[in-house]
């Protein structure tokens, strides 16, 4: 799968604290060191950071060993700014425990944190569930609670989330159906992939407007909607590697103009490549192996003028064009290319042509018999 790996955190939280600053206007009159003992933000984040200590139960690397005392802006881990309604109160706007190997659960009173931008704790051994306070953090710009051991169904809190923009909660043993309302929410990265979500993707999913999508590694049912065209103008990467979709692909796919990144590998993809994906011009990186395409690859696809990496590997086409060996990276094995190495054999080619004809409604679904 491509690297789709989010901007380093600490610069993250950085540039989000220094943008929070200058949307406030400076304190017209210095004031003194504030902490939980003289300001009431500070105490609502002494009472939500004490009881985030108190429900971790292992921390080998003590990242809360100073989380003692008033000063909460001190704390390791924890970043204050100037608050968005009050440039004279200091408030907790980020949190970042990523790769802590810290065990435990995540207590309600994080609630508390209502002028939280960023919230990071990916790479721990958190189980459980998000807490249901999580829709008072109306501030919260980035949710990263991947690699962890977080169980239960689609975390339903995020709905509620209205400045969400970031939503990372991958690696995890999420399970159920995850709700079409995520696709409808101004997300600019969404990463729910390596959980145990058994979904089928709806016909809004074309409304995100996300430049990430990351579905990989999931239990997913249906085709892909054509609504997937209508994001054109937005989407760069799309990840839905070994996700169980049983579908062609519709031809709706090359209105991705801006689309840089496309792996559909190790799904049961069935079909040719629609000649419309000589339309995706910045795709870079194809990936639609180990599936069950077959006809002939069309040359406009390896036309592209920034193509990089192609591979079609394990699948039945009988044909590709000479335009694709000129690419840098090409996988074309264990297919029926007459002439080329490492192809099936032929008992495999005939038999996959004497197969009932795969057939596809306009929308790139299978069509019912």
């Amino acid at each position: 799968m491509p690297a789709t790996a989010s901007p380093p955190p600490l610069l993250l939280a950085a540039a989000l604290l220094l943008s929070a600053a200058l949307l406030c206007s400076a304190c017209p009159v210095p004031l003194p060191k504030q902490t939980a003992d003289n300001s009431p933000r500070l105490q609502r984040a002494y009472v939500a950071l004490q009881a985030l200590k108190r429900a971790i139960t292992d921390d080998p690397k003590n990242l809360t060993s100073n989380w003692c005392g008033p000063d909460v802006c001190a704390y390791f881990g924890v970043f204050c700014a100037p608050s968005l309604d009050d440039p004279c109160a200091r408030a907790v706007a980020g949190v970042d425990l990523n790769h802590g190997d810290l065990a435990g659960t995540l207590p309600f009173e994080l609630g508390h944190l209502t002028d939280l931008a960023v919230l990071h704790l990916n790479s721990n051994r958190f189980a459980g569930g998000l807490p249901d306070s999580l829709p008072k953090l109306s501030l919260l710009h980035e949710l990263d609670v991947s690699n962890n051991r977080l169980s239960g169904g689609f975390p339903q809190h995020i709905l509620c989330l209205p400045n969400v923009k970031y939503v990372d909660i991958r690696f995890n043993n999420l399970c159920g159906p995850v709700p079409p309302a995520i696709f409808d929410k101004k997300i600019d990265a969404l990463f729910i992939n390596d959980n145990n979500f058994d979904f089928e993707l709806p016909e809004n999913f074309g409304n995100s407007p996300a430049s990430v999508i990351v579905l990989a590694n999931l239990r997913l049912r249906g085709c892909i909607p054509a609504s997937v065209g209508r994001m054109g103008g937005t989407l760069n990467e799309l990840v839905m590697l070994n996700s169980g979709i049983r579908s062609c692909i519709p031809p709706e796919i090359g209105w991705l103009r801006e689309l840089t990144v496309l792996d559909v590998s190790f799904n049961q993809l069935q079909g040719t490549l629609p000649e419309s994906m000589a339309g995706m011009h910045a795709l870079e990186q194809l990936d639609v192996a180990h599936n069950e395409l077959a006809g002939h690859i069309p040359e406009g696809i390896c036309a592209l003028p920034r193509l990089a990496n192609f591979t079609y590997s394990y699948n039945y086409f009988c044909g590709e064009p000479e335009r694709c060996m000129a690419l840098r990276r090409n996988d074309d094995r264990q297919n029926c290319i007459a002439g080329r190495p490492d192809q099936r054999p032929a008992d495999q080619c005939l038999a996959f042509l004497h197969r009932p004809p795969v057939h596809c409604d306009g929308h790139g679904c299978l069509a019912q018999h």
